[in-house]
Order: structure tokens, then sequence, then C-alpha cells
């Protein structure tokens, strides 16, 4: 029998470059993304730092990295065509509920990411401006071949409903974890809170489409 290798120079490469990554997780949910420098990342990995410019560039190629590692959005430009054929079976209906399901499950659930979220609203990045860039190039793809052309004789604008509703989201779930109020007296972080908010976008689809 085979013996399993496990350890080697690539095997060792790719362990720290996941150590780096989940270290940069840590100090991001500790001190937010001011708190990041090549030093910190190393010394929460454990480290030497100039692992960080052999495996990455530099401190930025390990932030893209983590952003492309993290990110919540789990459409990618190869899937759309298998997106799309599947969602043509119902006009988009199951997929335009799932997509903000998943973004509140996502948020909610992933203070890393909504770290992620409030530093795109509070300062301009070109790497948020990039991964951003990447997720509205996809959801183009599907709007304009599956939603478009449901609500091509309709009075409704599905795409600005849609960004009202993925903005109400983007929304109550940081709300909820930043200030850890209720929100028109629901409570966000509450699983019935969150219940309540999942049926009332399905409930908002459905007079959608019909």
């Amino acid at each position: 029998m085979t013996r399993k290798i496990t350890n080697g120079p690539v095997r060792n490469k790719e362990r720290t470059k996941a150590t780096l990554i989940n270290a940069l997780g840590k100090i991001l949910k500790k001190k937010g993304f001011a708190g990041l420098s090549a030093s910190s990342v190393a010394g929460e990995a454990k480290v030497d730092r100039r692992l960080i410019y052999d495996y990455f560039g530099d401190l930025e190629g390990l932030v893209k990295e983590y952003l492309n590692n993290k990110d919540y959005w789990k459409m990618e430009p190869e899937d759309v065509e298998s997106i799309v054929r599947a969602a043509r079976e119902d006009a988009g209906k199951a997929l335009a509920y799932g997509v903000l399901q998943d973004q509140l499950d996502s948020l909610i659930g992933n203070e890393e990411m909504r770290r992620i979220i409030t530093w795109g609203l509070s300062e301009k990045s070109a790497m948020l401006k990039e991964l951003d860039l990447k997720r509205e190039n996809v959801g183009e793809m599907v709007l304009s071949e599956v939603f478009d052309k449901r609500f091509a004789d309709s009075k409704v604008n599905f795409r600005a409903v849609y960004a009202l509703l993925m903005g109400g989201v983007y929304y109550l779930t940081l709300h909820a974890k930043m200030q850890e109020n209720t929100f028109c007296g629901i409570d966000i972080q509450q699983p019935a809170g969150q219940d309540e908010i999942k049926k009332t976008i399905r409930q908002l689809l459905d007079l959608i489409y019909k």
C-alpha cells in the first residue's frame, strides 16, 4: 500500500496559505480592516511575514485571496448556463427567493462577511470594487436571461424591486448585529425574526409573479 504523503513543499505551502487566510479572518473579526498589516497577520498565523510576500505578492494579494475564499456569493461565471437552464422551469421565482434566503443566512451567521460589507460601504477599495463587479457581472447574465424575459411585458420593474429586497437584507442583517436592536419590532438576531423576513420575501415574490 502506498503511504499517504502528508508533507512536502506543495502541501506545506497550501497549508501555510490557508493558515494565513484564516489568520486574516480572525484579525478582521477582532479589529476590522484597520487592524490588518503583514506583521499582524503573520503574528496571528505564527509564521514569518516574508511568506505573505512569497505566496501572495503582498498584503493586498492576501486580502484578495481572502475575499475570493470567503465571499458568500455562490454563483460563478461557469455556473451561469446551468443556473439559467434550471431557473427557466418557473421563470426564476425559486432562484430569486433562494439567493435572498442564502444572503440573509450567510450575513447573519458570518461576521467576517459583515465586516467586508461594512468596509465596502464606509470607504472606497479597489479590491472590494473588483469583487462587487464580479458579482454584478454574473448577476447581469442571470437577470437578462431569466428575469428580463419573464417581466418583459409587465409593468413591474423586477430589477428595481429585487434591488430593494437585496438592499433590505443587507441593512437588516448589519443593523441586527451591529446595533443589536429590533427593527420595526422584529428581532432579526433570532430565528423567529429571520423566518418572518424570509416568509415576507416569499410573499412579495408571489405578488410580483402574479
